[in-house]
């Protein structure tokens, strides 16, 4: 029986689904996906293997769903009203402080997607679908240089990589919680992208 003081334990295994899965990210993106055992995710979980089946099939399944949380995050961003629809600046600007606010809020997850070397069909099809990102935000650009808001130097495939280049590179330095919140850094890379891309005229 739990007295008013001590703290109520969960269930057996000790994690749930989604706690459990932080865990194991944290272990592929510190030793890598492939060197990843189910011995050491069990030992940085505290528990057996057979406590991990409770909630995994196979360390292919944890990779599939923590991949998907970052890949469905973003693609959520891409298939939103305000990025297919409106005045193509703004589809771009709401893109962009998209992807970083998921990044920021999904940043164990989106690194994972960021560092896969493509090893497996499970990667493969991340990998696919994350190509989906750069071919849509790519478009976007060329609507952009179409109707004259995009500098007329810069080729949409450059705008692209480069603005996606910015926006993956956060996951190297940036640390939630610090003095600059989501929302600032969303505000920054747009800053960056308005200034450095746009078609001066335009401004």
């Amino acid at each position: 029986m739990t007295t008013a003081t001590e703290p109520a334990r969960r269930g057996r295994p000790g994690y749930d689904r989604d706690s459990m899965l932080e865990v194991v990210v944290e272990v592929f993106n510190e030793r890598g996906y492939d060197a990843a055992s189910l011995g050491s995710i069990a030992e940085k979980l505290g528990l057996s293997k057979s406590a991990i089946y409770h909630h995994f099939a196979s360390k292919e399944q944890m990779l599939e769903v923590a991949l998907g949380r970052a890949l469905d995050a973003l693609e959520a961003v891409f298939e939103s009203p305000e990025a297919t629809t409106g005045p193509v600046v703004s589809r771009i600007r709401h893109v962009v402080r998209g992807a970083v606010l998921v990044l920021c809020e999904q940043m164990p997850f989106v690194t994972l997607l960021l560092r896969l070397r493509g090893n497996t069909p499970i990667e493969l099809e991340a990998m696919r679908r994350r190509r989906e990102f750069d071919r849509k935000l790519r478009a976007l650009f060329e609507l952009s240089r179409d109707e004259g808001t995009l500098r007329a130097d810069m080729d949409p495939r450059i705008a692209e990589r480069l603005t996606f280049g910015m926006v993956n590179s956060i996951v190297e330095w940036y640390r939630p919680g610090g003095s600059i919140t989501p929302e600032q850094l969303a505000d920054s890379v747009l800053e960056l992208v308005r200034t450095g891309l746009r078609d001066p005229a335009s401004l």
